[in-house]
C-alpha cells in the first residue's frame, strides 16, 4: 500500500512538471519578390514562399510559466522557368526545380494557463536561437545560418487533464547576410539579404505527463 501511495504521488508530481507541445500546419513566407521579373519567374518564386510547417516543444512547468527547447522546420519546394543571357548575348529560358528549408532551434520559455481548473487554454511561447536555410536547386546548395525568433500564440482546448488542441498562429523571424554556394562564400549586401521570416497557422497539441 505504501508503494502504490508513492507510485500514485510521483505519476501526480510528473504530469503537472514536463508538457510536450507538437504542431503542424502551413505556413507564408513574407520577404518581397524582387522587381523585374517574368510571370514565370514569379510563379516559380511564389512556390516556395509557402509550404508545410512543423514544430516541437519540451518544457519543464513551473506553474504558468515554464522554461524549455523549441524546434520548428519549414518545407517548400518550386519548379518553374528562369531566362537569362548565354554567352553569345541572346535570351535562354530553362527550367529549373527547388527545395527549400528552413529550421530553428533554440532555448524557450511559455506562459499558459494549464495549471487553472478552466478547459479553455491559452499559452504564448518565445525562444531566441538558431535559424539555418538550405536550398538547392539542381547541382548548386547554399547553406546559411544566423540568430533567430521563434514565437507563438495558441488556444486550446482541454480534453483531459493530460491532452489539448487548439489552433496556433505563429512568427519565425531570421535574416542571412551571407551563405555558402557549393562551399564558396557569397556575401550579400544591404538590399540582397536573404529574408527568412515567416507566418504560420498550426494545429497545435499538448501533452502533460
Amino acid at each position: 500500500m505504501l508503494l502504490g501511495a508513492v507510485s500514485v504521488s510521483l505519476i501526480s508530481f510528473a504530469q503537472e512538471k514536463i508538457s510536450i507541445v507538437p504542431s503542424v500546419g502551413y505556413a507564408w513566407r513574407v520577404a518581397e519578390t524582387p522587381s523585374g521579373l517574368s510571370r514565370e519567374e514569379k510563379d516559380y518564386i511564389k512556390g516556395l514562399k509557402s509550404g508545410v510547417h512543423f514544430d516541437i516543444s519540451a518544457y519543464y512547468n513551473l506553474r504558468a510559466v515554464s522554461v524549455g527547447l523549441k524546434f520548428s522546420n519549414y518545407s517548400a519546394s518550386s519548379n518553374g522557368w528562369i531566362s537569362g543571357y548565354d554567352s553569345n548575348g541572346y535570351i535562354v529560358t530553362v527550367p529549373v526545380s527547388t527545395k527549400d528549408n528552413i529550421t530553428f532551434f533554440g532555448p524557450a520559455i511559455m506562459y499558459s494557463n494549464y495549471a487553472d481548473s478552466t478547459k479553455h487554454k491559452l499559452f504564448f511561447d518565445v525562444a531566441l536561437g538558431v535559424i539555418s536555410y538550405t536550398s538547392k536547386t539542381g547541382t548548386v546548395k547554399g547553406t546559411g545560418s544566423n540568430l533567430g525568433l521563434d514565437a507563438g500564440f495558441g488556444y486550446q482546448y482541454a480534453l483531459s487533464k493530460n491532452f489539448m488542441i487548439g489552433p496556433k498562429l505563429g512568427v519565425t523571424a531570421g535574416t542571412l547576410n551571407k551563405m555558402k554556394l557549393n562551399g564558396t562564400t557569397v556575401e550579400f549586401g544591404k538590399d540582397t539579404k536573404e529574408g527568412l521570416t515567416r507566418v504560420s497557422l498550426s494545429a497545435a497539441a499538448t501533452f502533460r505527463f
